[in-house]
């Protein structure tokens, strides 16, 4: 519950959703904000308090309001399941200052809005590529110039460019002895269990192989947010339809002691595969040569890092689509439905070459390799160790995922204009 302030306090409520959000966005912006509450010189600054909004969405883990409540930084944390509840009877969470500025951080922008309307609010959205409710905020803050190009021009005064949140997090990682200067792959095998059912069985034998070819590649995985470890022994079993496909299993999986990484995983094949199970893993994935994803937001933050990947879209098991991200996932979850998309999706989505990657979707071209269709674990373990030895191919990659970005700075800039705008209410 809000504590009851005077009428002199104020809110920063920030809006958001999901796991890669919090991690990259909501967290550095908090820290900021607190750091700067805390200068003398910010003296003026009225007292305020820090609340989280997390809003519905299809790509939410669920464990968002654990992630959020463990930085033990925030004044009030409100769960997803209530966020109707807020905007019906905001009273119900406490009493709410006079003031205050709702900022959106993850979502969708029109939850800001309603929001920062209910609460009489002023609102800000961070844009990565298009503000879409302009008339309605207070101030846009743009990860770069295309941002307010797309503004109608009336609109583009509110619009301050402030650089790229993603870019400060890039520009903080350090790095780690442990597998500094080695050849590591990170494989992604999917958040939800549709995609694990899938992901787990296709990627150990991937794993498998390109062990088999060259020794000296490590092999991590990051345990998503949703998933268990205990899933990774389910779905390569028999009790997944989906395993019998392909020949991988695991042998053992050990606990580690002092190291960055939580759990060994040993294949049957003696292959290695080591586990990490944080909340956040941008430092080490950053320090992988290459990575090995299924199709979702994991692009995304990958593109962030700049980490060269192979988007990987197996279509011979393409019915398993009902826990795959937004609207095609709620789509999935109805057999019926789940068919015709299925068709609809084999005969004109991929038949037109539409992207499946955020990065290429966003650059309008493939600037990261699609592999979809009817593939297996051969072809992509031999593309993995074709790149892994044409290092020109990998640092282009790089390069036009850095170019999508915008400059660095961006956290400080959105942290002084949240105090801005609630300071001169």
């Amino acid at each position: 519950m809000l504590t009851a302030i005077s009428n002199e306090s104020a809110a920063v409520v920030i809006v958001s959703n999901g796991p890669g959000e919090l991690a990259t966005w909501v967290k550095p912006v908090l820290d900021s904000l607190i750091k700067q509450k805390s200068k003398p010189m910010n003296s003026n600054i009225p007292n305020y308090k820090l609340v989280l909004t997390l809003v519905p969405c299809p790509n939410a883990t669920g464990k968002e309001f654990i992630v959020a409540n463990n930085w033990q930084i925030l004044d009030l944390i409100i769960p997803a399941k209530h966020f109707l509840k807020l905007l019906i009877n905001p009273t119900s969470f406490g009493k709410w200052p006079r003031n205050g500025v709702v900022v959106f951080l993850g979502g969708d922008q029109f939850w800001n809005i309603l929001l920062a309307k209910r609460l009489g609010y002023q609102s800000i959205t961070y844009a990565e590529w298009i503000a879409r409710w302009p008339r309605w905020n207070i101030h846009i803050a743009a990860m770069n110039e295309d941002v307010r190009r797309k503004l109608p021009k009336k609109f583009q005064k509110k619009c301050q460019i402030i650089g790229d949140l993603m870019a400060d997090v890039k520009h903080n990682l350090s790095p780690i002895n442990e597998i500094q200067d080695k050849e590591w792959i990170a494989i992604l095998p999917g958040s939800k269990k549709a995609k694990l059912s899938i992901g787990i069985p296709f990627f150990l034998e991937v794993a498998d192989l390109m062990k088999a070819c060259d020794e000296k590649i490590n092999i991590l995985i990051p345990i998503a947010p949703t998933a268990q470890l205990k899933d990774f022994i389910f779905f390569q079993s028999d009790k997944n339809p989906i395993s019998k496909y392909y020949s991988s299993n695991i042998k053992s999986v050990k606990k580690i002691e002092n190291s960055i990484f939580d759990y060994v995983l040993e294949t049957y094949k003696n292959s290695k595969i080591f586990i990490l199970n944080q909340n956040s893993n941008h430092n080490i994935l950053s320090q992988c040569k290459l990575a090995l994803t299924t199709v979702g937001a994991n692009t995304a933050e990958l593109a962030a890092i700049n980490l060269p990947m192979i988007v990987v879209f197996p279509t011979q098991h393409i019915s398993a689509m009902n826990a795959w991200d937004g609207i095609s996932g709620i789509i999935g979850k109805i057999p019926f439905l789940n068919r015709i998309q299925t068709f609809l999706l084999k005969r004109w989505y991929l038949k037109n070459n539409k992207f499946l990657a955020w990065p290429n979707i966003k650059a309008n071209k493939q600037i990261i390799p699609e592999r979809v269709g009817i593939i297996s674990p051969k072809d992509i373990a031999e593309e993995a160790i074709y790149l892994l030895n044409e290092k020109n191919i990998l640092l282009e990659q790089k390069n036009n995922l850095l170019k999508m970005r915008g400059k660095k700075g961006a956290i400080k800039k959105l942290s002084n204009l949240i105090l801005e705008t609630i300071t001169n209410e």
